[in-house]
C-alpha cells in the first residue's frame, strides 16, 4: 500500500523587482494579516522561515507523512520535496540529513523504488538519485544499490525513462525530466537521446504536457517547469527556452500560477519561479515571488504555523502546506535543481522573529 500511494503522490506532485526587493525586507512587526512577511532583523528570511517550518513537521525528525482515506502513511517523494528545499535555502542540514537517511533505509527505500527486479520505478529511482547527489552522497552505492545503474536501465530505445510494474507505467514528465536532472551529474552525463525525446513531447504552444503521447497535448505549468530545467541543462537552450515562453505567457497578473484546475497556487509558482529564475527572467521570477511571499504565515498567525507557505491564500491547511512549503522555498530562492547543493548548510531551524 505504501508503494501504490507514493507513487500517486508523487505524480499528483508533478501536476515588480522593487515591491519583491521590498517586501524581502520587510519584518514581523505588526501584518495586516495571517499570510505576512515572516523575515526579522535577526536575519530569518522567507526561505529559511519556511524551511525552518518545515523541518518542524518532520515526523520523528526524519520524515513527512499524508493522510489518504483517513490513514496517515510515511510520503518518501514529499519528504525528498523537504531535503530539496533544506538544500535551496542552506539551512537545517541536519533534518535534511535524517531525512535521507530515512529515505535511503532498505525497507523504506524499496517501497518508494521498487525492488529493482520485478518493479522499478523511473521517476522514484531519478528523484531519489537526485537528492543524493544534492546531499553529496554517491547515487551508485545507496545502501548497495545502484541508482544510476538502475535509472539507465529503465530507458527505453526511444528515449523515454518507463517503470517497469505489473501495475502499469506511470512515468511522465517529471520522471523524464528528473532523470535528465540526476543524469547530467554522472561522469557519463545524460543520454541526448532522452533529452531529445523530453523535448519532442513540447505542445503546439511551447509548453511541455505533463503526460506525453496524448491526443491532445495540454500544456502544465509544473511539468514545463522541470522540462525547462532539465533542457537547459542538456543543451537544448532552444527548447526550454520555449517553455519559458510559455511559461510567462500564463503568469498571471499578480506572478502567481495555477494548475490544471485553474487555481492559483504556491505549488505551480513555486516551481514556475525556480525555473525563471534558472531560465534567467529575473522580471517574472520577482514577480512570483510577492506571490509566494504573500501565501507566507507571519506573526499574525498561529505560532505553529509562523513560516509555512499556504497552498492557495485561504484557510491555512496544514494537510497541503507541507507541499506547498517545499516547493515554494525553491521559488524563493530559485535555485535551479541542477545548482542545488546541500555544501554549507547550516543546522536548525529558523523560527521567525515576532515581538
Amino acid at each position: 500500500m505504501v508503494v501504490r500511494l507514493s507513487r500517486h503522490r508523487l505524480l499528483t506532485l508533478f501536476r515588480g523587482v522593487l515591491a519583491a526587493l521590498t517586501l524581502a525586507t520587510l519584518t514581523l512587526a505588526a501584518p495586516a494579516s495571517a499570510h505576512a512577511s515572516p523575515t526579522s532583523p535577526a536575519g530569518v528570511g522567507r526561505s529559511e522561515a519556511a524551511a525552518g517550518w518545515l523541518a518542524r513537521q518532520l515526523v520523528a525528525g526524519e520524515r513527512l507523512e499524508v493522510v489518504f482515506d483517513g490513514v496517515t502513511y510515511p510520503d518518501q517523494g514529499l519528504t525528498l520535496d523537504a531535503v530539496f528545499a533544506f538544500a535551496a535555502a542552506g539551512v537545517a542540514d541536519d533534518s535534511g540529513a535524517r531525512a535521507l537517511a530515512w529515505v535511503t533505509r532498505p525497507d523504506i527505500r524499496d517501497a518508494y523504488l521498487g525492488d529493482g527486479a520485478t518493479e522499478a520505478y523511473a521517476g522514484a529511482t531519478a528523484k531519489l538519485a537526485l537528492a543524493v547527489q544534492v546531499r553529496g552522497g554517491d547515487p551508485t552505492d545507496v545502501g548497495g544499490v545502484d541508482l544510476v545503474a538502475r535509472l539507465r536501465s529503465l530507458q527505453a530505445p526511444g528515449g523515454r525513462f518507463t517503470d517497469r510494474s505489473a501495475y502499469g507505467d506511470y512515468s511522465n514528465t517529471f520522471s523524464q525530466s528528473f532523470a535528465l536532472l540526476a543524469l547530467d551529474r554522472t561522469p557519463q552525463g545524460a543520454p541526448p537521446a532522452a533529452a531529445a525525446w523530453l523535448a519532442a513531447t513540447r505542445c503546439p504552444d511551447g509548453g511541455y504536457p505533463l503526460l506525453p503521447a496524448q491526443p491532445v497535448c495540454t500544456s502544465d505549468v509544473d511539468a514545463t517547469a522541470l522540462a525547462v530545467q532539465a533542457l537547459r541543462v542538456t543543451g537544448r537552450p532552444t527548447d526550454a527556452a520555449a517553455g519559458l515562453r510559455w511559461l510567462l505567457s500564463v503568469q498571471r497578473a499578480d506572478g502567481g500560477f495555477a494548475n490544471a484546475a485553474g487555481i492559483p497556487n504556491a505549488n505551480s509558482t513555486g516551481l514556475a519561479a525556480q525555473a525563471l529564475r534558472d531560465g534567467n527572467r529575473p522580471l517574472a521570477w520577482a514577480r512570483a515571488r510577492v506571490f509566494l511571499a504573500g501565501l507566507q504565515v507571519g506573526c499574525a498567525g498561529a505560532p505553529a504555523d509562523r513560516g509555512a507557505v499556504d497552498f492557495d491564500g485561504g484557510a491555512f491547511d496544514p494537510g497541503t502546506a507541507a507541499r506547498a512549503t517545499g516547493q515554494a522555498v525553491l521559488g524563493l530562492t530559485g535555485t535551479g535543481y541542477a545548482r542545488l547543493s546541500a555544501s554549507g548548510a547550516t543546522p536548525g531551524a529558523p523560527v521567525p522573529a515576532c515581538p
